[in-house]
């Protein structure tokens, strides 16, 4: 009933699909400005950012989960980090979100990475529950910042030219 595949190209509507729902879940249904170009292009072209796999149940796309590699200067290693897992609402409870965290976290130890990470918005009780429940563990500590638009472009400009490609 439940099978865990690698995304195609023929899979990027469905995946862009599932991104708009987890960002109306998350409260920001404005907020995505991909495409499906944009995926096409960072998924399976010349120079792939990430990886996504679609969860099948009975024999219809049920959710997917997308990640890429991350690097650790700690742990002297790459990592996998997960930027989304979503399952459709109607399909929620039948282990689906479980099989696709556990089936990336089956990646991270074939890479041989000591680390596996993700974010969770703080009021999102039902994904902290399952994600404790499959041992992670919530960072207090840290803090995500984020620069991005204006705020990015206006930080670039304080780069110096000597500065940008330096002579050896």
């Amino acid at each position: 009933m439940l099978n865990i595949r690698p995304a195609t190209p023929a899979d990027v509507s469905t995946i862009l699909g599932f991104i708009r729902e987890l960002a109306l879940y998350e409260r920001e249904p404005d907020a995505v400005l991909a495409t499906e170009a944009d995926l096409l292009r960072d998924g399976w072209g010349p120079t792939p950012r990430f990886t996504a796999v679609i969860a099948d149940y009975e024999d219809a796309p049920a959710g997917f989960a997308l990640y890429f590699t991350s690097y650790s200067t700690w742990r002297g290693h790459h990592g996998i980090r997960l930027e989304d897992l979503y399952v459709m609402p109607s399909l929620r409870g039948k282990g689906i979100g479980k099989a696709l965290l556990a089936h990336v976290a089956r990646v991270a130890v074939d890479q041989g990475c000591p680390r596996y990470e993700w974010d969770v918005l703080e009021w999102n009780a039902p994904a902290i529950a399952v994600y404790e429940r499959a041992g992670a563990r919530i960072l207090t500590e840290w803090r995500i910042m984020r620069v991005d638009d204006e705020a990015l472009q206006a930080l670039a400009a304080q780069s110096t030219p000597e500065l940008r490609n330096p002579t050896p």
